[in-house]
């Protein structure tokens, strides 16, 4: 009994020697993060609907996608009646709670021209390609940018730092079809090193079409070494054009984070024991530096989604991208207005992803 009230006396609980403001603040830090999670799931909803709303009225302005696809193709009588079957001679309001409701179901229309697939087969043709091309460009940006950034930081205010610098604002300024055709020019014309365009050649394409779409993965389960040295030789160029604009963004920010780092009196304490200055980069100033990072990932991807449109067109690389760019020449915008949808859900459930990791890393976000 003695015992139990020595414990209660120093705010300890008898049953688990925990402190009472520690097992409360464990609770509440629980809440807040489910809180918080569950807040971050209602704003992905309205980013969505926005998006969706404002593509959805702007193709309107231009009348309705029949008749700006086919116009110049069927008679008067013909686009009448595919007018009606559509149920594009209704009121604009009617046809936007509709489509609402058809993309609740996952469905995104029929396209307008080509073989008339179902946008959300297009998704799943083309999405495939979109990612491969994705996740190499973020592979990319994080080997090329989060070193180099850590080396800025290490040689601030010298001339590797200002170099590095320059070289981050030339990554990020430059359009991404313009470094790609140089791209083009130079390994591929002039010096014969990688290939022109495409994300396989011919043979390769045939030996693969019936797999997940993803090349790479495809190429290592058939396990033909030549076919994973064909895709990878083909997706160096597009990854590097659009892996290396995020790679400008990336070490700018590690850049920033860790000199910031710096100035902590932890890092001035590390210091003082005689750690060297490589060793607080690698060691003490690394993760706090990186936290940043993480929360921005997601915007990362909403901008290389749309670098995709550019980069897949310069390179042919046969993705969303690609499709994307071939709908709005031939002005299918039933086909647009679906991949845009699809768009817009993949960047809001990355950055819903995104902050949730960003709240585990670094529980202040939650607050």
């Amino acid at each position: 009994m003695t015992s139990n009230v020595a414990a209660s006396s120093a705010g300890t609980t008898p049953a688990d020697g925990i402190p009472p403001a520690r097992t409360a603040r464990r609770r509440s830090g629980g809440t807040s993060l489910g809180r918080y999670i569950l807040i971050r799931f209602l704003l992905m909803i309205p980013t969505v609907l926005i998006l969706v709303t404002v593509v959805f009225f702007l193709i309107r302005l231009t009348g309705d996608p029949i008749t700006t696809a086919l116009g110049g193709q069927l008679t008067p009588d013909q686009l009448a009646e595919r007018i009606h079957a559509a149920g594009y001679d209704r009121p604009v309001l009617v046809q936007y709670f509709e489509y609402l409701g058809q993309i609740l179901t996952f469905d995104f229309g029929t396209t307008l021209t080509g073989n008339r697939m179902p946008v959300t087969e297009v998704l799943l043709t083309y999405g495939s390609a979109t990612l491969e091309l994705v996740i190499y460009a973020l592979i990319i940006a994080f080997v090329v940018g989060i070193p180099l950034g850590m080396v800025a930081a290490a040689k601030r205010d010298r001339w590797p730092d200002a170099s590095l610098r320059v070289s981050a604002i030339l990554f990020y300024a430059t359009p991404v079809f313009f470094s790609g055709l140089v791209a083009k020019l130079v390994f591929s014309v002039w010096l014969g090193w990688l290939p022109v365009s495409g994300r396989a050649n011919v043979r390769t394409e045939i030996a693969l079409k019936d797999g997940t779409g993803i090349y790479l993965i495809d190429a290592i389960a058939s396990g033909n070494a030549a076919y994973v040295q064909d895709v990878l030789l083909h997706a160096i160029l597009p990854a590097a054009t659009l892996g290396l604009l995020t790679a400008g963004i990336f070490l700018r920010l590690v850049r920033t984070n860790l000199i910031g780092t710096y100035n902590m009196p932890y890092i001035d304490a590390a210091r003082s024991r005689g750690v060297s200055e490589g060793r607080l980069v690698r060691t003490h100033a690394y993760r706090p530096a990186l936290i940043p990072i993480i929360t921005v990932i997601g915007l990362q991807i909403a901008l290389m989604l749309g670098g995709a449109v550019l980069t897949e067109t310069t390179f042919e690389w046969k993705g969303l991208g690609f499709q994307l760019a071939a709908y709005l020449s031939a002005r299918d915008f039933v086909a647009v207005q679906g991949i845009v949808a699809m768009i817009a859900v993949i960047v809001a459930v990355t950055n819903f992803v995104v902050d949730i990791i960003a709240a585990f890393v670094d529980p202040r976000v939650r607050y």
